[in-house]
C-alpha cells in the first residue's frame, strides 16, 4: 500500500474513534462502554496483577488527580509545531514573498491562546465553599429534575446550589459545573467557562491559520513547479498524467516534515472545530456538558419527591434566557437570584 493510502485510512481511523467517543458520551451504558469493560475482563485474566495494580495506580493519578502533565504536553504539542512552521515553512514563504502579517497571524493567534489558557488555569472555576454556598444557592433556580433542593455533598457537607456538582478531581463542588479539563488543569465553571471558550477559539484559529498557510506554500509550490504537468508510469509500464495521490507522495518525499504537520494540524483543527461547535451550541443554549450529559441520559435518573412516582419526569432547560442573554451569561456570569422560576 502506497503512503496515501495509508495515511488516509490512518484519519479515517482516528475520526471514526473520536466520532464513536461523541456518539456514546452521553449514554448510561453505551455499546463502547460495555465492549471497554469486557475487553478489560479480558486482559485482566492475560495481564499480572502486579502490573494491574502499577497501571491502575498510574491512571488514576494521571486522570483523577490534578496534573500538569497534560499542560506541559499542551506547551510541547504547539512548541513542536510552531518550531517546524519557523524553521522550515516561514522561511519558504518568506523566499515566495508571502505577506509578511499573513505569515505572522499565527504567532498572535498563538500568544492569545496561551494567554487565555494561563488564565483559565489560574482562574477559579467557582468553588462553592461554607462562606458563599448560602449565596450561591440563590443564584439559579433549582429545575426538579436534573437539580433538587436540599441535595448535600456527602464530601463538601454543603448543600448543592443548583447547576453545581462535586469534582473528584479538585476535590470540591463548583457551581454551575461543566467539567474537568485535563489540559488547563482545572475544572471549569462559573468563573472561567468565558476564558474556556475564548481558548477553545483561539486554539482552533491558530491550527487553522497555521494549516491554511502551510497548505498556501504546498500549493504555490506546486504551481511553480513542472509537477503538475507530468507523467508518470502505472503498474503495467503506461504512462499516466499526474493525480492527487502521487502529488502528496511527492511532497512527502520533497517536504516530509512540512506534509506530516500539515496532516496533523488540519486532524486538530477538525476535532477542535467539532468540539468549538458543541462548546457554542452549549453555551448559547445555557447548558453545561454536565447537564446537557445527564438530560440525555435521564431515563436512569431518581424520582422526586415531590411528584408521583408513576410519573415520567420531563426535563425542560429553564436557564435559557435568549441567544444574547446566554451568552452574556457566559462572561458575566449571574450573583443574584434568577427572575425565571420553574414553573
Amino acid at each position: 500500500m502506497d503512503f496515501l493510502t495509508l495515511f488516509l485510512l490512518y484519519l479515517c481511523s482516528v475520526l471514526a474513534v473520536a466520532a464513536l467517543l461523541c456518539l456514546s458520551s452521553g449514554r448510561q451504558e453505551s455499546f463502547l462502554t460495555r465492549s471497554v469493560t469486557r475487553a478489560s475482563q479480558v486482559l485482566s485474566l492475560l495481564i499480572p496483577s502486579q502490573l494491574q495494580r502499577v497501571a491502575q495506580r498510574a491512571l488514576h493519578r494521571l486522570f483523577h488527580t490534578r496534573s500538569r502533565l497534560f499542560v506541559v504536553l499542551h506547551v510541547a504539542l504547539q512548541a513542536a509545531v510552531f518550531g517546524e512552521y519557523t524553521w522550515e515553512v516561514f522561511v519558504y514563504c518568506r523566499e515566495l514573498q508571502f505577506h509578511l502579517l499573513l505569515l505572522l497571524l499565527p504567532y498572535l493567534l498563538l500568544a492569545g491562546n496561551l494567554g487565555c489558557l494561563l488564565l483559565c488555569s489560574r482562574a477559579n472555576p467557582g468553588t462553592v465553599t461554607k462562606s458563599n454556598a448560602a449565596s450561591l444557592a440563590k443564584v439559579y433556580a433549582y429545575d426538579g429534575v436534573l437539580f433538587q433542593r436540599g441535595l448535600v455533598c456527602p464530601t463538601c457537607a454543603l448543600e448543592k446550589p443548583a447547576r453545581s456538582k462535586h469534582c473528584s478531581v479538585c476535590r470540591a463542588c463548583v457551581h454551575r459545573f461543566d467539567h474537568h479539563c485535563v489540559w488547563v488543569n482545572n475544572c471549569i465553571g462559573a468563573g472561567n467557562a468565558g476564558l474556556f471558550l475564548l481558548y477553545l477559539l483561539s486554539l482552533t484559529a491558530t491550527a487553522g491559520a497555521v494549516a491554511a498557510v502551510t497548505a498556501a506554500l504546498l500549493v504555490r509550490v506546486l504551481l511553480l513547479s513542472s509537477a503538475l504537468h507530468g507523467a508518470h508510469l502505472d503498474a503495467q509500464g503506461q504512462e499516466r498524467p499526474v493525480g492527487i495521490p502521487v502529488l502528496v507522495q511527492h511532497l512527502f518525499l520533497t517536504f516530509p516534515r512540512i506534509v506530516f504537520m500539515l496532516g496533523f494540524v488540519i486532524l486538530l483543527t477538525l476535532v477542535l472545530g467539532g468540539y468549538c461547535s458543541f462548546s457554542l451550541y452549549l453555551a448559547l443554549t445555557n447548558q453545561t456538558t454536565n447537564e446537557w450529559c445527564k438530560s440525555r441520559r435521564f431515563g436512569g435518573s431518581p424520582p422526586v419527591p415531590s411528584q408521583p412516582h408513576d410519573r415520567p419526569l420531563v426535563y425542560r432547560n429553564i436557564y435559557s434566557k435568549g441567544i444574547w442573554r446566554n451568552l452574556k451569561e457566559i462572561f458575566n456570569p449571574p450573583m443574584t437570584l434568577e427572575r425565571k422560576k420553574k414553573t
